[in-house]
């Protein structure tokens, strides 16, 4: 152990000098460096262990990623033991912090906020909030049962069951983000084991499927191959550029000019009911992810248990469809209004604050738009601090406004309908520029 001791400090003392130049020629799906706090790393290998997936990491190859990876990551001493064996050396002492000609005193700037934020004991959750949501989801779950032992299955005891159904839904929904971003505990097991819990025996999904894809969505927000929430499988064209494109190429899968109307249509409804639950089906089948099977089939089996004696078997497929129906709804227009109106674009190579800036908004804070959001009307602080428990977003939020007032950083905050309507705004323009585009270039 001696000897070994010896070798490392030998290696640390002699780290081989790499410039940005060299760097960046690492990006390829086979040869994969990133920056660490100015070390390089080969993660090649090492992206098919990463426990947060192979794409969130590889997003960063070639680039400065020590924003990221502090923001991802709550215990940094335990992650970086990991890192030691991927060392390769370090940035040349002429070369500068970040790439790409990122300025040095926003980056500089942000990084002291994260610590004021730390300081201020920030990203330590309150147990009695996070209780109280718990307990007012299992509490809506109660009285959708008890409306119908007390009212019957009329139309409108069945209809009030199913919003109350959807409302549950869809809090647990806010509550799996919290503890898939390890924002509750401070140990991750902890936040690990209470995600499974909630998004699989209180959703029916799973836990595996939401961070593969959640986490790449807050690695590059509404980036083009790298965002998979702006993949939009030929269903809609998104922003300035995606537009243009598809029209010059004479693409025309569908008439993105009407995407404005028919979003209403395949947007809103279908997201969960169809798109989600064969993506959810598919990959914990084709990944064998038996756990997340097991968790998930709990929850349909405690439905069905529930309330096959109310409805029979096709009723309850029925009525679950409607609940999804509702919560799809609900959870589309709270998760598009932060991004869908803002910049979508390819790899441009910003920092994290501008990147996260330029792709999310919020919606003004009202008790009610907290509740109806699960705090996601608060998108730019939790994009930037995306571990700090959503209860203290409000916190941070001026000091956020503070530092992005000082660079030139646009700010945005919309009223709940304004959001609502620039959705619809946003589509339609990108739908006129995809025309335009068609028809005349």
């Amino acid at each position: 152990m001696g000897k070994g001791g010896e070798e490392s400090a030998d290696c640390e003392k002699a780290l081989p000098k790499y410039s940005w130049e060299e760097i960046q020629k690492h990006n390829l799906r086979t040869d994969k460096w990133i920056v660490l706090e100015r070390k390089v790393y080969n993660i090649t290998e090492w992206v098919k262990r990463h426990p947060g997936g192979i794409r969130v990491i590889s997003h960063f190859a070639g680039e400065d990623a020590t924003d990221a990876f502090r923001a991802f990551h709550p215990d940094l001493n335990y992650v970086r033991k990991f890192l030691k064996p991927l060392l390769l050396g370090e940035l040349a002492p002429e070369e500068p912090s970040q790439d790409r000609d990122k300025c040095a005193k926003l980056v500089e700037d942000f990084r002291a906020l994260r610590k004021t934020a730390e300081d201020m004991k920030l990203f330590s959750a309150d147990p009695v909030f996070f209780t109280l949501c718990l307990g007012h989801i299992l509490l809506l779950e109660f009285l959708a049962w008890f409306t119908l032992s007390y009212f019957g299955i009329g139309w409108i005891p069945t209809i009030i069951t199913a919003f109350i159904l959807a409302t549950s839904q869809a809090q647990a929904g806010w509550l799996q983000h919290d503890f898939g971003h390890l924002s509750v505990f401070k140990k991750s097991k902890w936040n690990h084991l209470f995600h499974k819990i909630v998004i699989g025996h209180l959703k029916g999904a799973s836990g595996n499927w939401w961070n593969h894809r959640h986490f790449q969505h807050h690695a590059k927000p509404n980036i083009f191959k790298k965002d998979p929430d702006v993949n939009m499988l030929h269903t809609f064209v998104l922003g300035k550029t995606q537009p243009v494109e598809y029209g010059k190429k004479k693409l025309k899968y569908l008439p993105y000019n009407h995407q404005h109307e028919y979003f209403f249509l395949i947007g809103p409804p279908l997201l969960i009911p169809v798109y989600f639950h064969i993506q959810i089906v598919h990959t914990m089948i084709s990944r064998r992810d038996w756990v997340d099977l097991i968790w998930s089939l709990s929850y349909y089996t405690r439905y069905f248990t529930t309330y096959i004696p109310f409805f029979g078997i096709w009723g309850a497929l029925a009525f679950i469809s409607f609940v999804r129906l509702i919560e799809s709804h609900w959870f589309v227009w709270v998760t598009q209004m932060n991004h869908i109106p803002m910049e979508i674009e390819y790899e441009q190579y910003q920092d994290w604050l501008s990147m996260q800036l330029a792709a999310t908004c919020n919606i003004e804070q009202s008790f009610f738009n907290n509740w109806f959001t699960g705090h996601l009307n608060f998108q730019i602080e939790h994009h930037l601090f995306p571990t700090m428990p959503r209860c203290n977003y409000w916190k941070i939020a001026p000091l956020v406004k503070s530092l992005c007032a000082k660079h030139g950083i646009v700010y945005e905050e919309k009223h709940l309908s304004t959001a609502v309507i620039d959705v619809i705004r946003s589509l339609k323009k990108s739908g006129e520029l995809w025309l335009d585009a068609y028809l005349y270039k």
